[in-house]
């Protein structure tokens, strides 16, 4: 019952984290479960767990960062445009771990280095990527995220503030979009291929934990948060996304 406690608790946390800055909190997600009694289950039983739990925050995260009017979908369409099939396919397919895990850590970790270099610039946000950037970028970012089981905010976050084609918080509102489409497509992916079921019971449980640290997580970033904290904060899910990803490469 304590560990039970304790991971609800867990999940609660990397919820209202994740979702202050328009993330569902997969990665996060998927570094408490495999930490957990449930890490036997093995990566297949969990990533599509981990999605569902996705949808869960992001629609918290489009509710709040919508309301206050930072959700822009002309910019946010022509990704996801691409990035639903090419989750769905990435999805469908074996994943080489060890790859993965290296690759994607380092390339998360100098994400967030590059924004914390970035967070006292305040430069004037410029235009929105044509058309065929988007096209091109949505569907690369949708593929790798149904490869690793995650919602692509991680990836999709740190381009858009970089770049400088969107604000913290217009990027929070658009990614915790571009995260409900693709984690629904990674949800579809995984279970036609067979490779996992989704334990119904257990995740309610979890649900109910990712709900309440969710709303407390959203709420916060949209009607408190400055742009400033929205990219410390993105800072500090960058860097939990990496470790956990390092972790998983040495097997620990």
């Amino acid at each position: 019952m304590e560990l039970q406690i304790g991971l609800l608790f867990s999940l609660a946390v990397i919820a209202a984290l994740y979702g202050s800055v328009g993330h569902g909190g997969a990665s996060g997600y998927l570094a408490v479960l495999s930490l957990s009694i449930f890490a036997s289950h093995g990566a297949i039983w969990l990533k599509p767990h981990a999605l569902c739990l996705n949808l869960v925050v992001v629609s918290l995260g489009l509710y709040h960062y919508g309301r206050q009017g930072y959700f822009n979908i002309k910019l946010i369409l022509p990704f996801v445009l691409t990035s639903i099939p090419f989750a769905y396919l990435g999805a469908y397919l074996p994943i080489i771990d060890w790859l993965f895990d290296s690759l994607l850590s380092f390339t998360l970790l100098w994400a967030a280095w590059r924004l914390m270099m970035s967070v006292k610039n305040e430069s004037e946000v410029l235009n929105p990527p044509s058309a065929s950037v988007s096209l091109a970028t949505g569907a690369g970012l949708g593929f790798l995220s149904g490869l690793v089981g995650v919602g692509g905010g991680i990836f999709l976050s740190p381009l858009l503030i970089l770049k400088r084609w969107a604000s913290a918080k217009q990027t929070a509102a658009v990614s915790a979009f571009f995260i409900l489409v693709n984690s629904v497509a990674g949800i579809a992916g995984a279970l036609m291929s067979d490779q996992a079921k989704i334990d119904g019971d257990l995740l309610i449980q979890f649900a109910a934990a990712v709900l309440i640290g969710g709303f407390l997580g959203t709420r916060l970033g949209a009607n408190h948060a400055s742009d400033q904290m929205i990219r410390r904060l993105l800072v500090v899910v960058l860097v939990v996304a990496a470790v956990r990803r390092l972790l998983g490469f040495v097997g620990l």
